[in-house]
């Protein structure tokens, strides 16, 4: 394997080596609702499972979830041949692993979906639920009356149960927004260069 392909490699095989191992040690370990508290009220390990996507939301039952898993693959598949484009202009290494992380993530969720529902005998393929377990319920608080929206209202901050595939998607996503102007002027001054290059 050449060395530009090894460390994304290693990089999307450890995310989904960390997702995987989470996942069924809290699905053989944890009772459907159970929750642990591991740092006090702010974190905590909460089993739940979900049919749909990031963060617990779902759509379009069965015939949904069908969509929703080749969606994934057939995206996951393109953003693989975008990767490798992108390796292969020597693209800034920050960037491509963002791009990494959601392909990790992606593929993460994947194989909850396709085979989760099998391994563990409540469904069949391509039906599985999505583990999840990272609880982070850092504010809880109540609306207060005089407020003129959701007065009186339970308000909690951060109330989605999520997994680490769903946190790599979200961190490449933040990694590729912060890289966004830096690999905008290197497309720029590449161009410009062809642009000489070619007078």
């Amino acid at each position: 394997m050449k060395q530009k392909y090894l460390i994304p490699f290693l990089l999307l095989a450890l995310v989904l080596f960390l997702d995987q191992w989470f996942k069924l040690y809290i699905k053989n370990n944890f009772y459907l609702g159970e929750e642990k508290s591991i740092l006090g009220d702010w974190f905590k390990l909460h089993f739940t499972e979900n049919y749909g996507m990031a963060f617990g939301f779902e759509f379009g039952g069965k015939t949904g979830k069908y969509f929703l898993t080749f969606f994934r693959i057939i995206f996951v598949g393109l953003l693989g041949y975008y990767v490798k484009t992108l390796l292969d202009k020597n693209t800034r290494s920050w960037y491509v692993y963002g791009w990494v992380l959601i392909i990790a993530g992606a593929l993460g969720n994947i194989i909850d979906s396709v085979f989760y529902g099998v391994y563990f005998g409540y469904d069949t393929w391509f039906h599985g639920r999505v583990v999840d377990m990272l609880y982070f319920p850092l504010i809880r608080t109540t609306i207060p009356a005089s407020w003129p929206f959701w007065a009186g209202e339970d308000f909690e901050f951060f109330r989605p149960v999520f997994n680490i595939a769903d946190a790599a998607i979200s961190i490449g996503f933040v990694v590729i927004l912060l890289m966004q102007n830096t690999i905008s002027k290197d497309e720029e001054v590449a161009a410009a260069k062809q642009e000489n290059s070619e007078q």
